[in-house]
């Protein structure tokens, strides 16, 4: 019997440019891996480099055929063509993300931009009021959330299988900043330990920001206050390597964050562990398909990526058999999946299918007025102070 091609045809692939990510970047080669691992965008265009050179350069060792000296030019390009990108992927050092945004926020094209969404947050704030003006899809590739555990244990909290929370501890260790690497020219280190380029916080802008969406997607909890001690403990160094952070959250749960660069011995240490009235959840991040639940006054309970008590949220997350490891850039793909749902809806003017979740704009605007706020205490004597948003 013959087959209908017409019920057989598969969605096209989503037309992806990229600003950023050409030679000598970490992030870029991440996101490209993420966007093709399930296979819904092709690489089509890119400014890959702010140095002209080096963009096509960039360009033609991706294979890219339509690159681009300037982000500008390219995205006023893009937008003239029939066969034009649906979304950019935005893989710049942090004080780009929103000149580079709103070139094409105003040219009606979808966005995927790293975290965190800008470096001030004033500049947050304006970029947020363009994307919701444009109707555009904005995605924050906050990859954290993509895990399957994690969505697990945000189901398990909501469901109400630890009661009232009360008590909320998350970290983000790494050392790779423990001398200064900066000194030296490493590229990665240069711009991360630059506040023009960085902004106003370094490692909490840089992973603190995770620790805290983390902490706030898993919970659904919502902060009131915070008191923060920042320190620069490399001789030189402009922004922070290492903060304390204590956390008041509307409702009553208190919670703590800490994030360092400068802790020998941890490569990306992120670990998350809630407690309510009737029991708790840790998760380590380099150990990422195990999810230990403890109800109060039993045993310990491990929950397994595919396993025994795992639900339908992280069968979702998940692309191959249990006890096969799914990491970094599975959850940096599910991000990529989620937005492509929802840019594909958007396109065809349908509704976002159910259960796609992915953090945008209001993730972004928090986790700049959480480093905003972090700095603010920290220059303050670790004042209490709250999110000006």
């Amino acid at each position: 019997m013959p087959i209908d091609a017409a019920h057989t045809a598969r969605e096209p692939r989503l037309r992806l440019g990229m600003v950023g990510g050409g030679r000598d970047a970490f992030i870029g080669a991440v996101h490209r891996i993420a966007a093709r691992i399930d296979d819904q965008y092709d690489l089509v265009a890119g400014c890959f480099s702010s140095s002209p050179e080096k963009a096509m350069a960039s360009a033609a060792d991706l294979g890219v055929a339509r690159a681009y000296a300037s982000f500008a030019d390219m995205a006023a390009r893009e937008a003239s063509r029939k066969d034009g990108i649906d979304v950019v992927a935005i893989v710049t050092p942090n004080h780009m993300h929103a000149p580079v945004a709103l070139q094409f926020l105003k040219r009606g094209i979808h966005v995927i931009c790293d975290k965190p969404l800008t470096a001030t947050l004033p500049e947050a704030k304006r970029l947020a009021k363009a994307a919701k003006a444009s109707g555009v899809v904005f995605a924050l590739t906050h990859n954290y959330t993509g895990y399957p555990m994690i969505r697990q244990a945000k189901a398990m909290v909501a469901a109400g299988d630890l009661g009232d929370l009360r008590v909320v501890q998350v970290e983000y260790a790494q050392d790779w900043l423990s001398e200064p690497l900066e000194a030296s020219g490493q590229k990665q280190a240069d711009w991360r330990t630059d506040p023009v380029r960085t902004g106003a916080g370094g490692s909490t802008g840089d992973i603190g920001t995770h620790a805290f969406n983390l902490a706030n997607f898993v919970t659904g909890l919502t902060l009131d206050t915070l008191s923060a001690d920042l320190t620069a403990f490399v001789a030189g160094r402009r922004v922070d390597d290492n903060g304390h952070v204590m956390l008041r959250y509307k409702g009553g749960a208190k919670g703590m964050l800490w994030c360092s660069q400068v802790a020998p011995g941890n490569e990306n240490a992120l670990r998350l562990r809630v407690y309510g009235t009737k029991g708790g959840l840790e998760w380590a991040q380099e150990d990422p398909n195990y999810l230990w639940f403890t109800p109060l006054g039993q045993p310990k309970r491990l929950i397994t990526r595919g396993g025994a008590g795992s639900g339908p949220e992280a069968a979702r997350m998940s692309r191959v058999p249990p006890g096969h490891p799914e990491g970094y850039l599975e959850g940096f793909a599910n991000i990529y999946a989620e937005a492509a749902r929802a840019i594909r809806a958007a396109k065809s003017g349908t509704a976002l299918p159910e259960g796609t979740t992915f953090p945008g704009l209001k993730e972004g605007l928090e986790g700049v007025a959480f480093v905003d706020a972090c700095v603010r205490s920290s220059a303050r004597n670790s004042a209490w102070v709250g999110l000006n948003l």
